[in-house]
């Protein structure tokens, strides 16, 4: 039997980053991981260019139904930790928008970075490797595993949630809760696009490929949360970063508020320069947004296009606003975890610590990353709790 300090089950983003962290004060660690293919997660992020981490990372951009837990591991590890350390393997990297950083060149370069992390402290892979069994021993935990036997003083639960199957996502680290009798916050897919009735969407079909800048909210009062990012239509529903943000906070059977012109109060512009206009109606909206567009929002309105801008009543006009500017749906679903950049959900941070994320009955068991229920936005806040949880897990484990 193979014998190690910490077994860390899982490669991907949080599993290396811990991995090399406590190799690096001089614990015997071994990786394990089910797939042949290291961190295929982070290899197709952010377009195959990996927004690796987001400037602004901070806990009001996090989910969780303990939404206090991630400040203290994204105040020990932050952005600027992450770039030193991109900085160090000579990493060039840019900032997209609102804080998003990616590489110049490749999702490749922050796999070499944490693989060369983890070679360099002498962490010893075992790839591919299925754990069978975990079980608690007198001097920790033994695993019974394809390659055999390992005995581990300290198991870190590295194996993310539910999303993207396809790469090998699975419920392992789910199973091991509920083996040990965490508590659960119920998974669900987040970051990902919503579907609605073919019914209710018919009319929006021949906008696929349409995308704006839009406002869109959901949640009424306190617990109302609005975006400003682009929309992009679809055959199926909606997509693009607004609806992906939005998703992680729709519940189902809630309407979304979409704004399509947030910079502008359409129904007052159209007032205005209704008096004595003899340009259509569609002529007129055409200003605003793209053609196909102005068009099905007429049809949905009972509006006539071609009808002059003078002949129209202020009631109209201000309907046609209304649709623009407050236009509600409710989704039937989403696109489920096939499609879902990450999971919502999981292990309940209430029996972790913050400080270390181990579980506080199960002495020596850790969980990072995605398999916590703690969530981020899109736009590189993910990648920065694997780094901080980690890194955090990786000093006590």
């Amino acid at each position: 039997m193979e014998v190690f300090d910490v077994v860390v089950i899982g490669a991907g983003a949080a599993g290396m980053m811990c991995a090399a962290t406590a190799a690096g004060r001089g614990r015997r660690v071994a990786l394990l991981d089910h797939a042949t293919k290291l961190a295929e997660k982070i290899r197709i992020s952010g377009g195959g260019r990996c927004n690796f981490t987001n400037l602004h990372a901070g806990p009001s951009n996090y989910l969780s139904n303990n939404p206090h837990f991630c400040r203290s591991a994204l105040s020990r590890y932050t952005p600027q930790d992450f770039l030193a350390l991109l900085k160090k393997y000579h990493v060039a990297w840019h900032e997209k928008h609102k804080g998003q950083l990616f590489c110049d060149d490749s999702a490749e370069q922050i796999i070499r970075v944490l693989k060369a992390e983890c070679d360099k402290n002498g962490v010893c892979w075992r790839m591919p490797a299925e754990v069978d069994a975990l079980e608690s021993a007198e001097t920790g935990f033994v695993l019974q595993t394809s390659g055999g036997k390992i005995s581990a003083q300290s198991v870190v639960l590295a194996t993310g949630g539910l999303s993207i199957p396809k790469i090998g996502a699975t419920d392992f680290a789910y199973r091991i809760a509920r083996q040990f009798v965490l508590r659960m916050v119920e998974p669900r897919p987040a970051l990902v696009p919503l579907t609605f009735a073919q019914s209710v969407w018919a009319p929006f079909v021949p906008l696929a490929g349409i995308s704006l800048e839009v406002d869109i909210s959901t949640g009424t009062k306190k617990n109302k949360i609005t975006f400003r990012e682009d929309l992009l239509f679809t055959h199926r529903g909606l997509s693009g970063p607004a609806i992906l943000q939005i998703s992680s906070y729709w519940e189902p059977g809630t309407p979304l508020t979409i704004n399509l012109l947030p910079e502008t109060d359409l129904a007052d512009e159209l007032l205005a320069q209704k008096s004595g206009n003899k340009k259509q109606l569609l002529t007129v909206l055409t200003q605003y947004m793209p053609a196909r567009l102005a068009e099905v929002l007429l049809i949905t309105c009972e509006a006539d296009g071609s009808c002059r801008m003078a002949d129209l009543s202020d009631k109209v006009l201000r309907r046609i606003g209304e649709a623009v500017n407050q236009w509600q749906l409710i989704p039937d679903g989403t696109e489920g975890y096939r499609k879902a950049e990450v999971t919502r959900g999981g292990i309940d941070t209430r029996e972790l610590s913050q400080q270390t994320m181990m579980v506080q009955k199960v002495p020596g068991l850790y969980v990072v990353g995605e398999a916590m229920d703690v969530t981020g936005w899109l736009g590189g806040y993910n990648f920065q709790w694997a780094w901080a949880s980690g890194y955090v897990a990786g000093l006590s484990a």
